[in-house]
């Protein structure tokens, strides 16, 4: 394949991807920006349910074609059509003060909650009143860290695909399966009926997380629910969980925040749930 021409500012492929900033576009193509190389490469490794791959368009300056030679190369082979671009473009359509150089275009790659729950999870993050797309990109990266089956968001929780939420999942959103628009009694129904249990983290609940580790009760399928980051989680969404969990404060700090709660959650459950299994196969 022969080097492509610079593309122009006012190319409608171009217009087409800056229109992806805006929610109601996304919605309509089912399209969203990955920006930045580890979210490029993660998206060119990627393929959906159906087989195909994600990454659909690639934007590049010269000069990180040439840094990142293999990512563009592994963007033509999947198909993707490639657009050398001069910084001016990457300007127009990043989302970023300071671009990076590559910015692709992909398609939605969330899950349907029938094929979270039909995997039988054991380890699920439940974003539920989520707003701020920095924290639901953030406690996704930590799902991923934790090793967790799937995240899902509800429909009171931000866009999957805002692109600071994509950013701030560092690439995490093409590694594990995540269901968005669940109401989140049908999310916590769902995963009881699935033999999931189900906690809610929260600041002033009644149950501390190292009693509960101490307790032994932690080893099995679990789903974190979290909420909201200035207000936490409603009464009803409280009501529907199994215990309501607080992470212990020994310090004098007057609380964590959002992430720092979910990873602590989900680190404590993975662990939990692995010293199970050493111990169910005699190790």
């Amino acid at each position: 394949m022969g080097t492509p021409e610079l593309i122009s500012p006012r190319s409608p492929r171009v217009l087409a991807a800056k229109r992806l900033a805006r929610r109601a576009f996304r919605i309509k193509e089912r399209r969203f920006i990955a920006e930045g190389p580890q979210a490029v490469r993660e998206a060119v490794a990627h393929r959906g349910a159906d087989g195909e791959p994600t990454l659909l368009e690639l934007f590049t300056t010269v000069e990180a074609a040439e840094r990142y030679a293999d990512i563009v190369d592994g963007a033509r082979e999947t198909g993707a059509r490639v657009h050398l671009a001069p910084d001016s473009v990457l300007a127009e359509v990043s989302q970023t003060v300071t671009p990076q150089g590559l910015l692709g275009v992909c398609r939605f790659l969330d899950s349907p909650f029938e094929d979270v729950l039909r995997a039988r999870p054991r380890l699920v993050a439940v974003l539920a009143h989520v707003r701020d797309p920095g924290n639901a990109g953030t406690v996704l990266r930590c799902a991923d860290a934790a090793g967790a089956d799937a995240v899902v968001l509800t429909d009171a929780s931000v866009d999957l695909y805002n692109p600071k939420s994509v950013r701030a999942s560092v690439g995490s959103l093409f590694h594990l399966p995540v269901a968005v628009g669940v109401p989140v009694e049908d999310a916590v129904q769902g995963l009881k009926d699935a033999g999931v249990r189900i906690l809610a983290a929260d600041g002033a609940g009644d149950d501390d997380l190292d009693d509960e580790l101490d307790a032994g009760t932690m080893g099995g399928p679990t789903a974190w629910v979290f909420g909201n980051e200035a207000w936490g989680l409603p009464a009803g969404t409280r009501a529907l969980a199994d215990a309501v969990v607080r992470v212990p404060i020994h310090g004098k700090a007057e609380s964590l925040n959002l992430a720092t709660a979910a990873a602590v959650c989900l680190y404590a459950s993975a662990r939990a749930q692995r010293s199970g299994n050493r111990a169910g196969n005699g190790r």
